[in-house]
């Protein structure tokens, strides 16, 4: 694989499964193998995970991974903005696929605190968000069918600024048409920032998603910026 920083064409990786079963395994022990790096080196290990429905099994099988989970502080890649109880609480998402047996004994930093809307929420969540031990080590995104990763949604109301590869904000509010709730949203930076980044992807749709993102130099194209301004090349697990 090339390793030129301006085709962002040339930045990821591909491994292919037979079935998402699968895929969860080899991705929760990849996922497992950057965090037990990350803990020999220096002691503790950040993961930063996304919400849906695709990454269940993912968590299922990261959860029984042998590791010094004590050690291991896992935080979001963005959030909707409702309660923790909520369905669609990614938040939730984490507490019950992940955070259980063993695992329950990692650290566990949401990106959701009690305030009205995710303005209001900001200094909050940015200060916990900057007492991490950035840089992330590993991070797992998904895609959206409209080419959204993390809560960078192409038509949102402050992409341009999280898009920012010279930005300062970790986290920001992020409101878009299409993305149903008000969001809250690592940054480009922040997650370009990672020692591993992930991109799980299911079913023929997400994959052609990805190939028109690899083609589209449109400049509000997050999947892409991100591969372009990422230090490693993203690692894409894909499933029919």
């Amino acid at each position: 694989m090339s390793d030129n920083r301006n085709d962002p064409a040339q930045r990821y990786a591909e491994r292919d499964f037979t079935d998402s079963l699968e895929l969860a395994n080899a991705l929760a022990a990849d996922v497992a193998g950057r965090l037990r790096a990350a803990i020999d080196s220096r002691g503790q290990a950040l993961l930063a995970l996304s919400g849906g429905t695709t990454p269940l099994k993912f968590m299922h099988a990261l959860s029984t991974q042998q590791l010094e989970w004590p050690r291991v502080i896992v935080t979001l890649c963005d959030e909707r903005w409702v309660p923790p109880q909520h369905e669609r609480s990614n938040a939730r998402l984490i507490r019950e696929a992940l955070l259980q047996g063993a695992a329950s004994a990692a650290r566990f930093v949401p990106l959701h605190v009690d305030a009205p809307d995710p303005q209001s929420g900001l200094a909050q969540i940015a200060a916990a968000v900057s007492s991490l031990p950035l840089p992330i080590d590993a991070a797992v995104l998904g895609l959206g069918l409209d080419g959204h990763t993390a809560s960078l949604f192409p038509d949102a109301d402050r992409i341009d600024a999280a898009l920012d590869a010279r930005g300062t904000a970790l986290v920001l509010p992020m409101c878009s048409p299409t993305a149903g709730e008000p969001r809250i949203t690592l940054t480009l930076p922040v997650l370009a920032a990672a020692q591993a980044l992930f991109l799980h992807i299911e079913g023929p749709e997400k994959k052609q998603v990805f190939a028109r993102i690899v083609k589209d130099a449109a400049p509000r194209n997050p999947l892409r910026a991100l591969m372009q301004h990422a230090g490693a090349p993203l690692v894409v697990y894909w499933c029919d």
